[in-house]
């Protein structure tokens, strides 16, 4: 059964007329009676009764008429909103991201996107790298946002923006009054973000470009968020490495000093399936946000 016997099953019911339902639907009186005829034939059933020259609504016609008009209403529905997310009138919007993009670079993006598109819901999830990548690969973010290496040859991954990653302490250790050297990195005791984070990835990632096996550090806490790493920081003789966009606030107040050694940048990068449809708000938001440097399979990084 398709929409257009039923459009044609309604258009004579409602005339009991096969000549004027024609003429209503700019077709051909025995292109409306094949279909109604293929109807019937399909499903065993009689429509309409034929009496000489007329016809009329059969008790089954009678019935179906209700369910088709139903069926009619249902399919302009679906149409009209299909309609409204393709112009972003509705929709929603998913994106997990590494917990810095989440907190420190997408927000001022997200009220951007709002502002412009109001009736599309926006979802924002937080998470580690890993955690972005699975939630693009399964489909449960439109979009991704990671700071640390992915590694999936589904997954593109598009650098946005890049990031500094700093070594902060409390004010009062004595590497904040001078320049550190890579062994004073190794003869320090650290408080570091989880593994399978970005920060924690990007730091390793630094550590080798220094020549310093990241195993040789002295971890003596590891905790799960960039706020909880400072503030542990703050009241103790340990280093932590974190963004510069997390750690500002803290060294701008005094309560954190910055660590004279340089660990590079870093990126921060959309995530996007390969394969998996690219909805409209996940395009109109990609819109909003600078201009894309480099794109890469992250299975080839």
């Amino acid at each position: 059964m398709t929409l257009d016997q039923l459009r044609i099953f309604i258009a004579v019911a409602e005339r009991e007329h096969l000549t004027r339902a024609a003429e209503a639907l700019n077709l051909t009186p025995s292109a409306v009676s094949a279909a109604i005829h293929a109807l019937e034939a399909r499903y065993g059933v009689h429509l309409f009764h034929r009496i000489g020259r007329r016809i009329e609504l059969s008790q089954t016609g009678r019935l179906f008429l209700l369910e088709a008009k139903a069926t009619q209403q249902s399919a302009a529905l679906a149409e009209r909103a299909l309609i409204e997310l393709g112009g972003l009138q509705r929709g929603t919007l998913t994106i997990q991201a590494s917990q810095t993009i989440a907190s420190y670079w997408l927000p001022s993006f997200l009220v951007g996107f709002k502002a412009a598109h109001p009736a599309i819901g926006v979802t924002l999830r937080e998470g580690n790298s890993a955690d972005v990548a699975t939630a693009v690969l399964d489909g449960t973010a439109d979009l991704g946002f990671a700071e640390g290496g992915i590694d999936d040859p589904a997954l593109t991954l598009i650098t946005m923006a890049c990031d500094r990653l700093v070594v902060v302490a409390s004010p009062d250790h004595p590497l904040a009054k001078r320049k550190a050297s890579p062994q004073d990195l190794v003869n320090a005791t650290w408080i570091l973000r989880e593994p399978g984070s970005g920060t924690r990835s990007a730091f390793e990632a630094a550590l080798r470009a220094h020549d310093i096996d990241s195993a040789l550090l002295t971890a003596i806490l590891v905790l799960p968020t960039n706020e909880a790493v400072c503030v542990a920081v703050r009241s103790s003789p340990h280093l932590t490495a974190v963004s510069d966009l997390v750690a500002r606030p803290h060294i701008d107040a005094g309560r954190l000093a910055l660590i004279r050694i340089d660990l590079g940048t870093r990126a921060f990068s959309l995530v996007r399936h390969k394969e998996r449809y690219r909805t409209r708000a996940s395009e109109a938001f990609e819109a909003l946000l600078p201009r894309r440097r480099t794109a890469t399979s992250s299975g080839t990084r």
